[in-house]
């Protein structure tokens, strides 16, 4: 059975699609309007959070986007975009993947959906705060590039470097990036010069 990967263009679900891309990985694409709820109710019969992406494999279902990349790592055993629980740094790899969506993604998502999608609550000063509460959080990241690392950990692209990028990504699409280190930029720019994530973001 093929993989579907239900999307909405420039959300979460990019980085699943990346990660697909990447590890080239055929699957089936379902492209959603955004937010899906609203605009594709029949999806809540698929999902019934509403939410994207949604990922099928099989008899599994998932939901969560830094999820996902680390299934598709383990489960079709593609080590060259992860690590293993023995490398020595394993425990910044899991780190990065979590930090990405709990500590990133997650003041974003506050600033879009009352600013961008119900303005009329009245919560734009709630919104922007948690973009100062976003790069505040960026302190981590920005010390690490400043090591000099190309990638996050083990000198190579991993999944990691997908979950965090997707983050920064988002930042700058909502121009809230302005803020970003040259340091943190030039990482961006160079992650988001490969081509499986320039296929992502075009799909």
């Amino acid at each position: 059975m093929t993989i579907q990967l239900w999307h909405s263009s420039n959300s979460r679900s990019v980085r699943p699609l990346w990660a697909l891309e990447e590890l080239q990985i055929p699957y089936e694409l379902k492209s959603l309007r955004f937010p899906p709820r609203i605009f594709e109710p029949s999806f809540l019969d698929v999902n019934d959070l509403g939410t994207v992406p949604y990922f099928i494999d099989g008899d599994t279902h998932m939901s969560e986007s830094s999820g996902i990349p680390l299934y598709l790592v383990e489960r079709y055993k593609k080590w060259e975009f992860g690590l293993r629980p023995q490398h020595p740094e394993y425990g910044d790899y899991l780190n990065w993947l979590f930090h990405s969506d709990a500590t990133l993604t997650f003041p974003q998502t506050v600033f879009i959906r009352y600013t961008l999608l119900e303005p009329d609550k009245g919560l734009d000063e709630a919104a922007n705060d948690y973009i100062k509460w976003y790069h505040a959080r960026l302190r981590r990241l920005n010390e690490y590039l400043l090591d000099g690392r190309e990638y996050l950990v083990d000198n190579r692209f991993t999944i990691a470097d997908i979950d965090i990028t997707y983050a920064l990504h988002l930042g700058e699409s909502l121009e809230i990036g302005d803020r970003y280190k040259p340091h943190v930029r030039d990482y961006l720019n160079r992650m988001r010069e490969r081509p499986a994530f320039q296929r992502a973001v075009a799909a």
